[in-house]
């Protein structure tokens, strides 16, 4: 297999998980780039996509919780929070989910951050007619404390 080959074969391979995962917002950063850094879109189909996103450790859900935490941490990524935003819908994140990660980002990255996210997600959600965002479904999970005793807002810790 030639190096030209194998190239190629990595941007397919990536190409098939940015769609499933991106769609067409995927697509529309990728094509962006053709003009000015060809490269930087091969990388980031062949690589994030083909290599990083592609492995099995987490599922894609869990991928995009990740994604949306560091996005929202760093700042000034509201660009990316779009796609993201939407690719966390696309793989089975709800709004109440998405709004309740970004919630949970205030505490480690601050207000402004947070902030500035849940409004791209307000955007995305404004755009896919899923506003007003149900609420409810993020505060119906069961709360309970390490005892078990039913403590509000405390939740057992993981032993293993």
């Amino acid at each position: 297999m030639t190096e030209t080959t194998e190239r190629q074969q990595r941007f397919d391979h990536g190409r098939t998980v940015l769609d499933a995962i991106d769609g067409q917002a995927g697509r529309n950063v990728i094509d962006a780039l053709g003009d000015i850094s060809p490269e930087l879109a091969h990388q980031t189909v062949a690589w994030a996509f083909g290599e990083i996103y592609a492995r099995p450790g987490l599922e894609p859900r869990d991928r995009q919780l990740v994604t949306l935490g560091m996005l929202t941490a760093l700042g000034g990524c509201e660009p990316q929070l779009d796609v993201h935003i939407n690719a966390a819908l696309n793989v089975g994140l709800t709004p109440a989910q998405i709004v309740e990660a970004l919630l949970h980002a205030a505490v480690y990255c601050g207000f402004p951050r947070a902030l500035n996210a849940t409004f791209v997600a307000k955007k995305v959600f404004a755009e896919r007619g899923l506003l007003p965002v149900d609420q409810a479904a993020s505060s119906a999970v069961p709360r309970t404390s390490a005892s078990g005793a039913g403590e509000p807002g405390v939740r057992p810790a993981h032993r293993g």
